[in-house]
């Protein structure tokens, strides 16, 4: 109920910053692209509490001592022994919010770590909004589509609603519209259930694309949206996969992965060398390789927002690699051991 109010003091905070003449225009735009450039690097769990090194050391020693309760049978073997981890590494865990952890340890000044904090915030905002846009535009449509049907229109307004609902759940070639897939899932999900709409409130209750896809897009519904997987090669586009018995899987997997959040790869903060205050990321890395001048230019923004030199752990042609950029904004790749 506050997130009108939250719009509104952001931008004034930031209107701010820019007439002040120790800070301008040209540094405050400087900061926000850095921190457009890396906002959806942000924690995935809307609501997560941050918690403290303190309770991450109690909580990793608990663990091990119920390891040794559970199992005292294995105190002797010396093969089993885990040894604990460095309590003074920052983080002491992989950090998956890479916004919050360079405004707590950067080298920023107050203004800026506001700045990173007012991206933040917006964009834990916008996470779930992007996590259900199928959902949201089908669950839109369906019912746009059945109340207007119900107003018993005359013939003239009919057609006018029924021009206008095509023109928006109309498929698109080489894309999928969410609106369309959105919608014909749920008016699917209807029939399934004689007409019942229960069901589809309960699902909008519970699910996210993802799991919306992977739960309730059927063989039968690929084939009627014609989906198919392609690829370019060269300056022609080939044929992956089609809706047949064995690639609609794939295809509604692949939909599944893709889909919100999933577009976005998993970048975490694994270390923090102090010595030359170089931030080391790694890529979460799960079968789909970044995209290097993406990354690359990606790079450049963290390091003016850390103020110094950023690697960047990741796989490339099956092999570990380590991108780097320095103050100069010098790019280097290599490989990583």
């Amino acid at each position: 109920e506050m997130t009108v109010e939250m719009f509104k003091n952001h931008a004034e905070r930031i209107r701010g910053y820019i007439s002040d003449p120790g800070i301008g225009y040209e540094r405050v735009e400087k900061m926000l692209n850095a921190a457009h450039a890396i906002k959806f690097q942000v924690g995935r769990v809307v609501g997560e509490k941050k918690i403290s090194d303190g309770e991450k050391i109690k909580r990793i020693l608990d663990s091990a001592n119920n390891q040794v309760n559970d199992h005292p049978h294995l105190i002797d073997k010396k093969q089993n022994d885990k040894p604990l981890p460095n309590f003074k590494k920052i983080p002491l865990e992989p950090e998956d919010d890479l916004l919050w952890f360079i405004a707590k340890y950067g080298k920023l000044t107050d203004w800026e770590k506001d700045l990173l904090n007012i991206v933040r915030e917006e964009t834990m905002y916008f996470i779930p909004q992007m996590e259900t846009k199928i959902m949201n535009e089908g669950w839109a449509s369906y019912w746009h589509y059945n109340i207007l049907k119900e107003l018993d229109l005359e013939q003239g307004l009919h057609l006018e609603f029924l021009k206008r609902h095509n023109q928006v759940i109309r498929p698109h070639m080489g894309q999928m519209n969410p609106y369309y897939v959105g919608f014909k899932i749920f008016e699917d999900l209807v029939e399934k259930h004689n007409g019942d709409r229960t069901k589809i409130f309960e699902v909008r209750a519970v699910e996210r694309d993802s799991s919306f896809l992977r739960k309730y897009l059927t063989q039968e519904l690929c084939q009627e949206l014609n989906l198919f997987e392609y690829m370019k090669v060269g300056n022609d586009y080939v044929v992956e996969e089609v809706s047949d018995e064995d690639g609609w899987k794939k295809i509604r997997n692949y939909l599944a992965v893709s889909v919100g959040m999933g577009a976005v790869p998993v970048i975490q903060v694994v270390e923090w060398v102090q010595k030359d205050n170089m931030l080391v990321l790694e890529h979460q890395f799960e079968g789909r390789e970044l995209e290097l001048n993406y990354a690359y230019e990606t790079l450049k923004h963290v390091v003016d927002l850390w103020d110094s030199k950023v690697g960047l752990i990741t796989y490339l042609d099956g092999r570990k690699k380590l991108v780097t950029c320095d103050e100069t904004k010098k790019v280097t790749l290599s490989s990583f051991e």
